[in-house]
């Protein structure tokens, strides 16, 4: 089951793709964080909503929000996909334990290996505000997360 608004969202350590670790608590008390678990890199959707991310990191930079973006890959599919779109925010490998933060989000999807596209919105105080998963081949709204950040 996906976590819900108003749970308090679960802490995790991963890898990003230049091999950096991130905590999602070290952005508590900071910044807000878009959390977006996305099947797989170079893949047709997963690259188009990426790439829409990249276009408008301002409008998240201007909400005070992080965003990180978490697949399966391992993390050196990850930076090869980053250099080839020019991807400037971390991509986070939850490969090993292979998607232990993905089913902790309950965002896996078991029959595939890989987690279905989930988003959520965390405020300051690392609280789930809004979240939407939508199915393998079904992109998500980048607007939608924008209203959800501005009614923080």
């Amino acid at each position: 089951m996906a976590i819900e608004v108003g749970d308090k969202a679960p802490d995790f350590e991963l890898k990003d793709n230049h091999g950096a670790t991130v905590k999602l608590s070290d952005f508590r008390g900071a910044k807000n964080v878009v959390l977006l678990f996305y099947p797989f890199a170079f893949t047709g959707v997963c690259t188009g909503e990426l790439c829409e991310l990249r276009d408008n990191l301002p409008r998240f930079a201007d909400r005070d929000t992080q965003l990180l973006a978490v697949s399966n890959d391992s993390i050196h599919t990850l930076r090869v996909f980053a250099e080839q779109e020019g991807l400037d925010y971390p991509l986070l490998s939850d490969f090993w334990p292979h998607g232990e933060v993905s089913r902790a989000y309950g965002v896996f999807a078991e029959d595939k290996g890989c987690a279905v596209r989930g988003t959520f919105v965390i405020d300051k105080e690392g609280v789930v505000r809004w979240t939407v998963v939508n199915a393998l081949p079904d992109a998500r709204d980048l607007d939608e997360y924008v209203t959800a950040l501005d009614a923080l």
